[in-house]
């Protein structure tokens, strides 16, 4: 080459050209030189590392959450499985075109998988980001058609919560949601994606439900899909929770609340065991088990309604007539009355310039204890709680668990109101006046209670003085059966009162419900002794328009209240119902309510042939 181009014969315009092409050929040798000694020292680590990657990967499998049975093994929520659409943003390549193409091929909202790539931001590489839970079978075909235009892009098999049932108990039973940065930060072994119980049994739960994952390390192509599977570790199930609850019963209680808004709660006076809790109206778990949507959860925390919040344990109204039980144990164990002592109702009592009517204007005539507790005449208790005054019936009160939560293992339980001269003191820096006592005395004025906590008292009554902490799990156990943890009674106190006081109690309730002087007829059970106390309570000073409960507005209408247990001589169920502004007494209302709960619970037919089916009883 040297001699070509010394030579004279050879054009100067060749010899030029000649130059050039080496000087080209030169350079682009040494740009190559220069690629490779980038590529293999500069990022021969990162690059070894994709390679490595892009041929075998470690996969977390998702471990199977526990499923949760009611007392009877019967399923209350289980799993499916779930095909989900995942990511792998490293081997997308051009990961804004990927999201383009999902958008377009699964209808979907874009912002939601921009969303889920920013709250991944922080998550290891080569490490899978859930864009879409739950595909239906259109868009599985659509995507594994257009498979190779996806790179990155994969449809995962996982389980996924599900309630079969839907709002039923939801409450009580809680859901699922993706595990917040919060709860990453407070909560060890979780990752991005993860679910975790958000509320009810799923959260405090928790522990026992989640399992263990497992993993697998697989062999992937170029473009992240799966060739084969070299090895597994198998994912260990969560335990399975066996609750109090029964299934069928809670079904009737949701039956028997029909349209009507508030609160069913059923206890074993026994153990404090919970066997029906509703809560209306109520929310379906499975929108938060699959991702709930942004409009959706918006319309449930808009909703005036607040469907999120269980009444049974959160809501807090006054108790009406039902708090007479706790008036009357406690004129009987201070001895301001006794089984004998008479007071004469003439539909009302004057105290300084108000009078303060009973429900039946033109009174009831001579009342013992016994037969205001029957006829729920508001008189007697109005002189009762003179008597007694506002402190010693908070005593009381406080002695059956009012005014301070329960201490069932739910979040957020409202312990409601007993007021007391200290209290009004301290919240509103003035006196009790002795006026404010006769409206507490028939559990209205700034008495408040929860109608779990109106369900622990009539159990208490019903279970000879003996208060339980409402608990709603039997026992934790294992996939295979063996026993993990088993709940026991829990006793908080005992009412400490004479037996003569509770049995008397006890037989005025049973003349509520069967007597014919009684206000609680309806809610009878063939066969079965029912005893029970009605309630009606006033949301706000109505005076005459109580009679015109039809013309007001909802939220201004009367709470209707039933409370009750069976049977009387040896109680197994206790029920307080709460039908919210049904605009009805408690015996036209809600005893009806409760007459359906027991009824199921004994197995007892509506017709006349109706016959007791022979079940066993298991106590908690």
């Amino acid at each position: 080459m040297t001699l070509l181009l010394t030579r004279r014969e050879v054009p100067a315009t060749l010899r030029r050209r000649l130059v050039v092409a080496i000087v080209s050929v030169l350079l682009l040798f040494a740009l190559t030189l220069g690629r490779l000694w980038h590529l293999q020292v500069t990022e021969g680590d990162q690059y070894r590392s994709l390679s490595e990657n892009n041929r075998i990967r470690l996969k977390r499998v998702r471990a199977t959450r526990g499923t949760i049975l009611d007392r009877h093994g019967q399923i209350l929520v289980d799993n499916r499985p779930s095909f989900d659409v995942a990511l792998v943003p490293e081997d997308a390549h051009d990961v804004p075109r990927t999201l383009a193409s999902l958008t377009r091929l699964l209808h979907a909202d874009g912002n939601e998988f921009r969303s889920a790539m920013q709250a991944a931001a922080n998550r290891p590489p080569f490490e899978e980001v859930i864009l879409k839970r739950d595909l239906d079978w259109e868009s599985i075909v659509a995507l594994e058609t257009h498979q190779l235009d996806l790179p990155g892009v994969s449809v995962q098999v996982g389980p996924r919560r599900t309630y079969p049932f839907n709002d039923t108990a939801a409450h009580l039973l809680g859901y699922v949601g993706e595990v917040s940065q919060q709860e990453l930060a407070n909560r060890q072994g979780y990752r991005l994606g993860d679910l975790i119980g958000k509320a009810g049994a799923e959260r405090y739960w928790e522990d026992y439900l989640r399992g263990i994952d497992g993993g697998q390390q697989v062999e992937v192509d170029a473009v992240g899909r799966k060739l084969r599977t070299l090895s597994e570790v198998e994912e260990t199930p969560g335990n399975t929770l066996v609750m109090t609850l029964d299934r069928d019963l809670q079904l009737a209680a949701e039956r028997a609340m029909g349209d009507h808004e508030g609160a069913v709660v059923a206890l074993d006076p026994r153990s404090g065991a919970v066997l029906a809790m509703v809560s209306r109206p109520a929310f379906d778990p499975n929108v938060f088990a699959r991702g709930v949507r942004r409009a959706e959860w918006k319309a449930l925390t808009s909703d005036r309604q607040r469907p999120l919040n269980s009444k049974a344990v959160q809501g807090t109204y006054p108790p009406g007539s039902t708090f007479k039980v706790v008036m009357a144990a406690a004129a009987l164990e201070e001895g301001v009355v006794n089984p004998f002592t008479q007071i004469f109702c003439g539909g009302g009592i004057w105290f300084g310039n108000r009078e303060f009517r009973c429900w039946r204007p033109q009174g009831h005539g001579n009342m013992n204890v016994h037969e205001a507790l029957v006829r729920s005449c508001d008189v007697f208790f109005y002189q009762v709680g003179q008597r007694l005054g506002v402190d010693a019936i908070a005593e009381y009160a406080h002695r059956f668990g009012l005014g301070a939560p329960t201490g069932i293992t739910l979040e957020h339980e409202s312990g409601g109101i007993i007021p007391s001269s200290a209290w009004k003191r301290q919240r509103f820096g003035e006196p009790w006046y002795a006026g404010e006592t006769l409206s507490v005395a028939i559990g209205q004025g700034y008495v408040t209670t929860t109608p779990l906590q109106m369900a622990n008292v009539i159990a208490a009554i019903a279970n000879n003085g003996t208060v339980y902490r409402p608990q709603f799990v039997k026992r934790v156990e294992t996939p295979d059966g063996t026993l993990v943890r088993e709940e026991e009674p829990v006793v908080e106190r005992d009412l400490g009162f004479k037996k003569t006081t509770l049995l008397q109690i006890r037989q005025a309730l049973s003349d509520v419900v069967n007597s014919n002087r009684g206000t609680g007829s309806k809610a009878r059970v063939k066969g079965i002794e029912v005893g029970g106390k009605t309630g009606t309570s006033q949301v706000g000073k109505l005076g005459a328009e109580r009679t015109k409960q039809g013309h007001m507005a909802r939220e201004r209408k009367d709470h209707a209240w039933f409370i009750a247990f069976a049977p009387v001589s040896s109680p197994e169920i206790a029920v307080a119902v709460l039908a919210e502004h049904a605009g009805e007494h408690g015996g036209t209302a809600a005893a009806p309510m409760a007459q359906q709960v027991i009824a199921h619970y004994f197995g007892v037919a509506d017709d006349d042939d109706a016959t007791i089916r022979q079940t066993a009883r298991v106590p908690f």
